[in-house]
């Protein structure tokens, strides 16, 4: 199997939120989920540390999530993640990062903070193993990256995230933040978003433009001039929704050498997906493929697509494509993309050469 770099899993926020235990394997995380308060996905879940090792997902970015309610939206999109405060969501993205380190603690989770540990890393992950099973691999890379910025208290924080092993950040979910407009407003970065960009730079903090709406987007590209990717973001010409990415945005993202992560969450891969009514039977894992095509076609080349899969942001396998019952399965994307013509090279680096390329030049030595 090829190695994969999955650059969006909300591990943490399924631990705290959820109470799942991600060290069990999946059908054992899935029998005691079941038995947990309701919500649509539960027991159905995609996601847990024994699974990624069976399908040789060696680095991800985990994590951290909270959100302060902006705006008229009123803070119940997803319980689990609204504060009133941002003391308060600090302290729940806190908890996250205290799971994760308890994880690098036990040696299932490898929290990676600079270049050389992420080389160090990846040669350990990519030595040959004792059989073909992915279980006695190290731990699972864990690059810590925030989805949006609520859990910044302000641009003088950032450095206290960044003290604690913060590498790359959004600026906002859905709705809006203090920093900017996410997906379902529309709306220019606030000063504050400014003066945290500036901050981002200045600390190193990757910016991933995902969740941006289209103002906001095209504002922080040229507010910001580090690095910047979309860790889990689809394309609009395929799929037309705010969520997703028009060619223009696409193209900007590579022009700056950036790397867009392809979604596998049903309703950003099929046009008029409806959460609540479509059967996932309309999509299947192919339709990966397309969006990640696409994005080769606009770059003329293979080093802009990869994975970004978000396969446990709150839903699981109703709201995944068919094909797709556990994130192992996204090694069929390798016979898929080699039946249209890409090669053993482009492969490579759609699994995991483009985000290693992109990380090695991003993170401090």
């Amino acid at each position: 199997m090829r190695p994969i770099i999955d650059s969006h899993l909300d591990l943490g926020w399924n631990a705290m939120a959820f109470k799942r235990n991600l060290t069990l394997p999946l059908a054992e995380l899935n029998h005691h989920d079941r038995r947990m308060p309701e919500f649509k996905g539960r027991g159905r879940a995609t996601v847990s540390l024994p699974e990624l090792q069976r399908g040789s997902i060696g680095l991800c970015f985990a994590t951290l999530m909270a959100r302060v309610p902006y705006a008229d939206r009123p803070g119940s999109y997803v319980d689990s993640l609204d504060y009133p405060t941002h003391d308060m969501a600090y302290a729940y993205a806190q908890s996250q990062l205290a799971y994760y380190r308890r994880l690098h603690a036990q040696g299932h989770l490898r929290i990676i903070c600079t270049a050389q540990e992420l080389d160090e890393h990846w040669q350990q992950w990519t030595e040959p193993r004792t059989d073909n099973s992915g279980h006695d691999g190290p731990p699972i890379g864990a690059l810590i990256a925030m989805e949006g910025s609520d859990g910044v208290v302000n641009s003088d924080h950032a450095a206290t995230w960044y003290r604690d092993g913060l590498r790359c950040a959004s600026l906002v979910h859905y709705g809006k933040s203090a920093y900017a407009a996410g997906t379902g407003e529309e709306g220019p970065l606030t000063e504050s978003g400014c003066k945290l960009l500036r901050e981002f730079e200045r600390l190193g903090i990757m910016l991933d433009v995902t969740h941006l709406c289209d103002t906001s987007f095209f504002e922080a590209m040229d507010a910001y001039s580090g690095p910047v990717l979309a860790s889990h973001q689809n394309c609009r010409e395929l799929v037309p929704h705010q969520r997703q990415f028009s060619d223009e945005q696409l193209r900007i993202v590579i022009e700056r050498d950036g790397v867009i992560g392809t979604a596998a969450d049903a309703w950003m891969l099929f046009p008029d997906y409806n959460k609540n009514e479509t059967s996932r039977d309309v999509v299947n894992v192919d339709a990966l493929a397309d969006h990640m095509d696409h994005v080769c076609q606009l770059a003329g080349n293979s080093r802009h697509a990869a994975f970004g899969s978000d396969l446990d942001g709150g839903f699981g396998t109703e709201q995944c494509p068919t094909g797709l019952d556990s994130i192992a399965d996204l090694q069929k994307l390798d016979a898929i993309l080699s039946s249209r013509g890409y090669s053993n090279d482009d492969i490579d680096a759609v699994f995991h050469g483009n985000w290693l390329r992109l990380l090695r030049r991003s993170l401090p030595s």
